[in-house]
């Protein structure tokens, strides 16, 4: 028998509003990477080595808060939690701009940390309460988009407002849209398709069922600790902290290493800056639209990190001999770099219940956390330390092949949702 069809009205409403408040956040916190290749650090007198400190301290502070930030967000309010989010980042981002000295510098980027920890693993669990095993990637990539996709636009008008008036200035004026966008965010949002009164009563059944109907498919886990102890939780955590060294290391010392390797203006690297963006948003949508058809989520994750780390080896190789080339091969490191999000997140409500899911998502997000900090500050470190990025070129290939090898045997194969975390066989 066929099952009814899923409401296509989700997609329409819901995305626009996801993609909205995850840009935001991502808008927040990449735009330092702008104002320290305009002249941050001479202003304030910071030496090289506090500069990779500042640009890491936001992921400290994301780190401490996922797990928190997700239980709160399972237990009480995705919509609460997100609201209170917008408006303390924004205000948090806005007030770099008026900084005057380096420990308030750094108190206000560990804050941002602190008051976005919850963003994404809420969002993924919001995802996962409206949109099934066969949308996931999709729904799940529609979120991360507002990675590149921000990161794409924001490095032409960053470039742009610094020229015209400077990094403070940029700093309050990319920081206000957070803090308007959490009042539709309130009126527009609900946490369940329960609560809403855009699906009529037998949409919210059927959209009911059909997630009920995945959960009976899935070994039940009695408690967050035996989740979180379980071998394939331990492992993607190891995998995103080390595949986010790559990620973060380069999203946000790209302008610098640019600038400096080039000897451009602000705004000719602004527009450098954005094509790596523009791959990835191509190659996001189209590996998740793959992952969601043949449902094998680690073949569009492992690959394509392998692929990342050799053009990062092979454009350190190159290094400023043949400017142009070693570019390109930062565009194909990036895009391959972002393109395995949707497939990955996307594998982990479909190995634990949704009891322990969620925190489980928080912890593998924080472990990334915990990487991207590593990756901005030892990214930053390493340049200034050596002069050029070719050091820190290799150490991002050299993480990104780690997290290679542990994705690999992640124990995912296509019916790992029924086997037990502990003693599933492996496959890949």
């Amino acid at each position: 028998m066929n099952m009814p069809k899923l409401p296509a009205r989700r997609w329409w409403y819901l995305m626009p509003i996801i993609f909205i408040t995850y840009s935001l956040a991502y808008l927040d916190r990449a735009n330092y990477g702008f104002a320290a290749a305009a002249g941050i650090e001479h202003d304030l007198g910071i030496t090289k080595g506090t500069a990779s400190l500042i640009g890491a301290l936001f992921f400290l502070g994301y780190f401490f808060f996922q797990v928190p930030g997700a239980l709160y967000a399972v237990k009480r309010s995705v919509r609460k939690m997100i609201f209170c989010s917008l408006i303390l980042w924004g205000f948090c981002a806005a007030a770099t701009g008026f900084v005057s000295n380096i420990p308030t510098l750094m108190a206000i980027r560990f804050t941002l940390g602190v008051v976005e920890a919850a963003v994404m693993p809420a969002m993924l669990i919001y995802i996962s309460n409206w949109f099934t095993k066969t949308e996931r990637s999709r729904a799940n990539t529609f979120l991360i988009l507002g990675n590149p996709v921000t990161v794409l636009w924001m490095s032409i008008v960053s470039g742009y407002l610094i020229q015209a008036w400077g990094w403070r200035e940029m700093f309050i004026i990319e920081g206000f849209p957070a803090v308007i966008w959490a009042v539709c965010w309130w009126v527009l949002v609900r946490d369940k398709p329960a609560e809403v009164s855009w699906l009529n009563a037998q949409e919210k059944t059927v959209l009911q069922q059909a997630m009920d109907s995945e959960q009976s498919a899935i070994k039940p886990v009695r408690n967050y600790g035996e989740a979180l102890r379980s071998r394939n939780v331990i492992m993607l955590c190891a995998v995103h902290a080390l595949w986010s060294i790559g990620v973060y290391g380069f999203m946000m010392w790209m302008p610098s290493i640019l600038k400096n390797a080039a000897q451009m203006d602000i705004v000719s690297v602004g527009w450098l800056a954005a094509v790596p963006y523009l791959a990835a948003i191509c190659l996001m949508l189209t590996v998740s639209w793959l992952s969601d058809k043949y449902q094998n989520r680690k073949l569009f994750v492992w690959p394509l990190l392998l692929i990342a780390a050799i053009a990062f080896f092979c454009s350190w190789m190159l290094g400023s001999h043949a400017f142009w080339l070693s570019y390109a091969l930062l565009v194909i490191a990036a895009a391959c770099m972002y393109a395995p999000y949707g497939p990955f997140f996307a594998l982990i409500p479909e190995l634990l219940p949704r009891n322990v899911s969620g925190v489980s998502m928080g912890l593998i997000n924080s472990f990334g956390a915990l990487g991207a900090f590593l990756g901005a500050w030892l990214v930053g470190y390493l340049n200034g330390l050596t002069g050029g990025p070719g050091v820190s070129y290799s150490f991002m290939a050299i993480a990104l092949l780690a997290s290679v090898v542990l994705m690999y045997h992640v124990r995912a194969g296509n019916h790992s949702a029924a086997t037990p975390l502990t003693t599933g066989k492996a496959t890949s």
